[in-house]
């Protein structure tokens, strides 16, 4: 008996475009070939990446994505920004958002179908999974697929609720839910519990949640000399601009002595005395965690108020042993237990309280972070995520 086969349609397989969801897609994909998937990814931007835990498939409109990259970055800098930035709430659909999705409809579309046609007919997959890829660019692809080949189509939508058409989204220039039709697909996995309504009103047929987690054997607790008291590592402020005021810049300033350090760009808010040292590569990021005697999940406004709407920090820095202080998170105990696995705290005044309190006492950060890595093994490891997509895709494991 054959082992099942996945395609893999993802966003980026390329971990220096910094997008959020690729080195979380690495962990599942790595989580789905230990669970004995034959799996084929082939991306949406950018180049294919070979590893030891997939195959790779050419990217067929390499050099158009590129191309408005490019246009994209000039018209940003003219602007003298680093970058487009949408409307943090109910950003709107422009004529230029139209005119480039017209453009991908009658260039990029049929590429892709063509692509997507012949992988199917030549690799004969048991599913396709879509990652995060907007669905307007591959409208009527999957209806196409599943005609021909009879075989599940799946969009997997890894940054719910930020995706939304309400919220702001990503500075990527796309808003996934636009002109898109979510009933083309068998199902919608979401990372998010609370936004799995929001879904089913928006036309998918059938919305499930998965959610993130972290690879233990990756995120794993470090042997090195602690270098920061307090460590935040993000992409960028937008949409927790409060709370980072909250838990670093009033508490740097009243904490002087506390060396709070910020990992990643793209901070415009009040972070206080906190210095900044840039982008930590990726595979250097478990060893700052471990550098650091406290690590802060600051989650985005979005994620933090729909219920249960996981994102990938808090399961990274759990699997790492970390010492974590959370802002409030709708559903966090879904996943963690506050007071005894991570720490929650309300305001500036709660978030100087606990970091005094655990740089003081050692012994009680590195209890903490010894439970919330435990409970990752127990329930969060990407493995067990890799089980619960194949058991709702349908697709079975010989055993």
């Amino acid at each position: 008996m054959r082992p099942p086969k996945i395609l893999a349609v993802a966003s980026a397989i390329d971990l220096d475009f910094r997008y959020g969801c690729t080195p979380a897609w690495w962990q599942l994909w790595k989580g789905l070939y230990e669970e004995g998937v034959d799996l084929v990814v082939t991306p949406y931007r950018g180049r294919p990446i070979e590893s030891p835990w997939w195959r790779t498939a050419p990217n067929p409109t390499y050099r158009e994505a590129e191309s408005y990259a490019r246009a994209r970055d000039t018209i940003a800098k003219l602007k003298g920004d680093t970058h487009l930035r949408r409307a943090e709430q109910s950003p709107e659909d422009t004529v230029g958002d139209r005119m480039t999705r017209e453009v991908i409809r009658r260039w990029v579309t049929p590429r892709w179908r063509r692509h997507l046609d012949s992988l199917v007919a030549r690799e004969r997959p048991d599913a396709v999974v879509v990652f995060t890829v907007p669905m307007a660019h591959i409208r009527g692809i999957p209806t196409a697929l599943r005609e021909r080949y009879g075989i599940p189509v799946v969009f997997y939508d890894g940054d719910v609720p930020m995706s939304l058409p309400e919220f702001g989204g990503m500075d990527t220039g796309f808003n996934w839910y636009h002109d898109a039709d979510p009933s083309e697909y068998d199902l919608v996995v979401s990372n998010s519990e609370g936004g799995l309504e929001r879904l089913l009103e928006l036309g998918a047929r059938r919305a499930e949640a998965v959610f993130w987690a972290a690879d233990p054997e990756f995120f794993a607790p470090q042997e090195v000399e602690k270098e920061h008291g307090v460590f935040f590592y993000g992409y960028g402020d937008k949409f927790r601009r409060d709370w980072m005021a909250a838990m670093v810049g009033e508490p740097s300033r009243c904490l002087p002595d506390a060396d709070f350090a910020l990992g990643g760009r793209d901070f415009r808010g009040d972070i206080g005395s906190a210095r900044t040292i840039g982008d930590v590569p990726f595979n250097a990021f478990a060893n700052a965690i471990s550098a650091s005697r406290i690590n802060l999940c600051i989650t985005r406004r979005s994620h933090a108020s729909v219920y249960a709407s996981s994102s990938c920090r808090p399961f990274e820095l759990a699997s790492a042993g970390a010492a974590i202080v959370s802002n409030p998170y709708n559903g966090i105990e879904r996943w963690f237990e506050p007071g005894s696995e991570l720490i929650v705290v309300n305001d500036a005044d709660e978030a100087t309280e606990a970091y005094r309190s655990l740089l003081d006492d050692p012994a009680q950060a590195e209890e903490l972070g010894r439970r919330a890595r435990e409970r990752v093994l127990d329930e969060h490891t990407y493995r067990h995520r890799a089980r619960r997509l194949l058991d709702l895709i349908g697709v079975k494991v010989p055993a």
